[in-house]
């Protein structure tokens, strides 16, 4: 799993930003860990986290690609879609995300003409579910690896719900609408928190790791670490824990490590 690393320092980039950073030093000892399960490991929602003994999942029924690691799985998480406003708030929430968190780009855009929808994929790496051409071991990074899930930002002009709307002037002091999601989390190498306030977001704490409402309204933590996919999971509340995994688990999903 990946480990909290210790924070030695806190540098100011180029901007004059304050950037929290990992110790490169922290995955010693983490022989025991291979890429295969570290690639594994990020393919889970996390519904809930609970201590049980886990069975062994059962063989996948439909191919998801040709990735090692996805041949006895039954589901992946490939986007998130996050609904925006208005376009101020779609491009704010594209910045916030690019900005803030150390690696997250934009994969690709589809611009709504005439009154289309406009669509972005922000991700940490390729989408694909095979391994790219271009990917060679030991060279390549794992942010060239397949597999990698995206947020998916969305903008319909027609649409009359404001789902979230962010307090006026420099900085945002409005809550998360709503209660369902409690958190996406994300395990970066580095994040800078002046940067999630510039772009609209709230910074609800920063002890250890940073929980941050994005302009669009979605609870982020953010956390340093190592991970193949830094888009680690998506945290639900819920009332019954076990009638919620057997919900998910009905849709393919099985339990992970955390």
């Amino acid at each position: 799993k990946p480990r909290p690393s210790r924070l030695r320092s806190r540098r100011r980039d180029d901007d004059g930003d304050d950037v929290a950073i990992a110790d490169p030093y922290f995955r010693r000892g983490d022989a025991a860990q291979t890429r295969r399960s570290v690639l594994q490991s990020t393919v889970a929602v996390a519904v809930a986290a609970t201590a049980a003994t886990i069975a062994a999942p059962e063989r996948a029924f439909a191919a998801l690609g040709t990735l090692p690691e996805f041949s006895d799985a039954n589901a992946a998480l490939q986007s998130l879609t996050i609904d925006v406003a208005d376009v101020s708030q779609y491009d704010e929430t594209i910045e916030f995300f690019t900005s803030a968190f150390d690696g997250m780009r934009v994969l690709r855009q589809r611009n709504g003409r005439g009154g289309a929808v406009r669509e972005a994929w922000l991700g940490f790496g390729p989408e694909t579910l095979s391994i790219p051409p271009d990917f060679t071991l030991p060279v390549s990074s794992l942010s060239q690896y397949g597999g990698h899930a995206a947020l998916h930002i969305r903008y319909d002009p027609k649409s009359t719900s404001l789902l979230y709307k962010r307090t006026s002037g420099e900085i945002n002091n409005a809550p998360a609408p709503g209660d369902n999601i409690a958190y996406l989390q994300l395990g970066v190498l580095g994040y800078r928190i002046s940067q999630m306030s510039k772009h609209g977001g709230n910074v609800l704490d920063a002890y250890g790791w940073v929980n941050v409402v994005s302009p669009a309204g979605l609870p982020v933590r953010g956390i340093i670490g190592v991970r193949a996919d830094p888009i680690m999971f998506l945290a639900v509340n819920c009332v019954d824990v076990g009638k919620s995994e057997e919900f998910y688990t009905k849709l393919g999903f099985v339990r992970q490590e955390y």
